[in-house]
């Protein structure tokens, strides 16, 4: 027999590996229970979720509609953008095969630091992008020296492409890299390749030319690794949008209005080379990479011109061209702009980011006095035989108000003040009519108001009244005002396309057109008729060309030869700075100014002269005189856009240069 201290003890193994066992069956039962849950009850959730997980969803990037002029020819369409990635997993040596690489074609340091740092953060398999928008001989090289650069492969995608670079990219806008603030959890904006309109076309009709994204499944393991793709949807491509521009024309007038009244010359030219040899070494490095180089009069190295030129057909609307200068290359918006020279096109002081036609505003000087001379003859206050007496100024109070010519121009009827240009008549015709008639006129004709164009970044400008400079300044209207205003001057401002806007009404038998850039489908609808008098409006037009071909008219020396197209027109000329008195009897006035001190330059016009067709609207930022500067760019354009319209008269239209300028207008002000 066990002793009784024996018999305690194996009582209480006994107990306790009942326990155990116990404690064993219960988590056996437990576990049992869970694999009967997950592999009967829930099989067919964990069977979708397998299938989730071994075949992804992958959208296919959509191709991006074009935007095309009149004519169909794309000015901003899409490219085979040919890459090179690189593989971690196939390389033993990432940074030696990049070495290899660089001996072969150009790789940027920053692109090669780039790739190594995100090679680290990605998973070996996943591609990493080296280069991109490579060339075909590029391609071709890297092709062929495939076999020693382990880990390097060529992959082909799509990029957007502005032909005409500059000359079109205030209407085209860009595309460029979708930010964070961007992202609206669409997940096509999430693709690396992605872009958007920033600006333009681009902007406005960004989400109909994005198209809908492509989709297809690809089967991966449980790294991620893809295994094979297989077939999908097929994306649906953007919208084109086709616009009422024509690229020749567009242009034309860029290029014209750089020029300005300068000769543009090959660099080879032994003019150009003693030019730059004789420069500031500032212009003489812009000109460092150029073929051409701009030289004034006096044989001297000039910079292009900056400002506006529109066109617009005057009975539909449709804005052949619309011209901003300095402009900017958008092409590389699409891969990424460097840091440098995105500074440099913010500090350039000519503003190349500025869509000048829509968004310059300028004073109108004397191109506003058509209607002013037409609210005065509405209102019956003035007729077209009344006549003032110009001696060259006009008192008011204790303050002279001058006309731009020194002596004056006598006595003048209506007609002969808008084609001399005399401050004083307006002076005069504005006491009579008043601001609140003259702001009316102004606003009836599409002055201080959007015109609604069919581009993001329009500005209405300032046509100034009695309520708004009492809501503004806190002051009220002063008469004095109401006379700078009928020259254009004070408080005005008007964008480039309102002033065509205004031509193009002044001409049209006073039909309230309105300017659009898409080419628009179906009937269009009918023009308003804005109930001014056609006497009047005959009688402002008489003017006009009475500018032009009148033998005192301020730009006469852009009448043109025999053969070639009539046209009529108003010059002006919009100080930037007030001429005190002291500066007139010292005739420092006159001097020559630093550029952003000059007076700008503008021109209206119109063509041909006895059954309108184009108006034409052109400004020239600190250019000097209307009539030396403006009007031969204007008249040119005309001429050339009246050429190569397929319905323009028949008969010779060459575009010419125009002259000079005449004697009476060198010391302009008002126009």
């Amino acid at each position: 027999m066990l002793k009784s201290s024996e018999q305690d003890v194996q009582k209480v193994f006994t107990r306790r590996a009942l326990v155990l066992a116990g404690g064993k069956l219960a988590l056996i039962g437990a576990l049992g229970a869970r694999l009967y849950y997950l592999q009967v009850v829930e099989a067919d959730r964990y069977e979708l979720m397998s299938r989730d997980n071994q075949f992804n969803l992958e959208l296919l990037q959509p191709i991006r509609g074009r935007i095309l002029d009149r004519n169909g020819v794309a000015l901003a369409d899409n490219q085979d953008n040919f890459r090179v990635e690189i593989v971690r997993e196939q390389t033993d040596d990432v940074a030696a095969t990049l070495s290899a690489l660089r001996s072969i074609i150009e790789v940027p340091d920053w692109d090669v630091r780039r790739v190594l740092k995100d090679v680290k953060r990605k998973r070996a398999f996943v591609p990493v992008t080296v280069v991109e928008n490579l060339t075909r001989d590029e391609i071709a090289r890297v092709a062929v020296n495939a076999p020693y650069l382990p880990g390097i492969r060529i992959e082909v995608g799509r990029s957007r492409r502005y032909p005409f670079a500059d000359t079109a990219v205030h209407i085209t806008g860009y595309v460029a890299a979708v930010s964070e603030s961007e992202l609206t959890g669409d997940p096509v904006l999430e693709l690396p390749d992605f872009r958007i309109g920033k600006s333009g076309i681009e902007r406005l009709h960004d989400l109909e030319m994005r198209g809908t994204a492509g989709r297809r499944q690809v089967e991966v393991n449980a790294l991620g690794r893809i295994i094979r793709k297989l077939p999908g949807e097929d994306g649906e491509p953007g919208r084109d949008i086709q616009l009422t521009l024509d690229i020749n024309l567009q242009r034309y007038a860029t290029e014209r209005l750089a020029r300005g009244t300068a000769e543009r010359l090959p660099t080879e030219d032994p003019r150009a080379q003693l030019a730059l040899a004789q420069a500031d070494p500032a212009l003489r490095e812009a000109y460092a990479d150029r073929q051409t180089v701009l030289i004034n009069a006096d044989g001297k190295v000039v910079e292009a011109e900056s400002g506006s030129v529109v066109v617009m057909d005057v009975h539909t609307g449709d804005l052949r061209a619309l011209a901003s200068a300095p402009g900017y290359d958008p092409n590389p918006f699409n891969r990424g702009l460097s840091a440098k020279d995105w500074e440099e096109l913010q500090a350039n002081p000519r503003g190349p980011f500025t869509n000048k036609s829509v968004a310059g505003q300028y004073p109108p000087g004397s191109t506003f006095k058509m209607l002013v001379m037409l609210a005065a003859l509405e209102s019956g206050l003035a007729g077209e035989d009344t006549k003032f007496y110009c001696p060259g100024h006009l008192t008011l109070g204790d303050t002279r108000f001058h006309c731009w010519l020194k002596h004056g121009h006598g006595w003048l009827d209506m007609k002969q003040s808008v084609a001399q240009s005399c401050d004083v008549y307006y002076y005069e015709l504005a006491k009579r009519v008043g601001i609140d008639r003259i702001s009316a006129m102004a606003r009836r004709f599409g002055l201080g108001e959007v015109t609604g164009v069919d581009l993001p970044g329009e500005r209405q400008g300032l046509i100034p009244t009695r309520e708004w400079k009492l809501a503004t300044r806190g002051v009220p209207w002063q008469q004095g005002e109401t006379l700078v205003s009928s020259i254009g001057q004070g408080f005005m401002l008007t964008t480039p396309l309102q002033l065509a806007v205004m031509t193009a009404r002044l001409v049209n038998g006073g039909k309230a057109v309105t300017p659009h850039l898409e080419i628009r489908n179906g009937t269009p609808e009918p023009v308003p008729d804005m109930a001014v008098d056609s006497r009047h409006l005959e009688a402002v037009r008489q003017a006009m060309s009475e500018v032009v071909n009148g033998p005192r008219g301020t730009a006469r020396a852009v009448k043109g030869g025999e053969g070639e197209v009539k046209i009529g027109g108003k010059t002006g000329t919009a100080q930037v700075r007030r001429i005190t008195m002291a500066d007139r009897l010292s005739g420092a006035y006159k001097e020559e100014k630093p550029w952003r001190f000059r007076d700008h330059a503008l021109f209206v016009g119109f063509g041909p002269l006895e059954a309108p067709r184009y108006a034409v609207s052109v400004v020239v930022e600190h250019g000097g005189g209307g009539s030396s500067m403006a009007a031969p760019i204007a008249a040119d354009v005309l001429r050339e856009a009246l050429r190569i319209d397929p319905i323009a008269p028949p008969g010779p239209t060459a575009s010419r240069d125009g002259g000079k300028a005449s004697p009476d207008t060198r010391e302009k002000r008002g126009g």
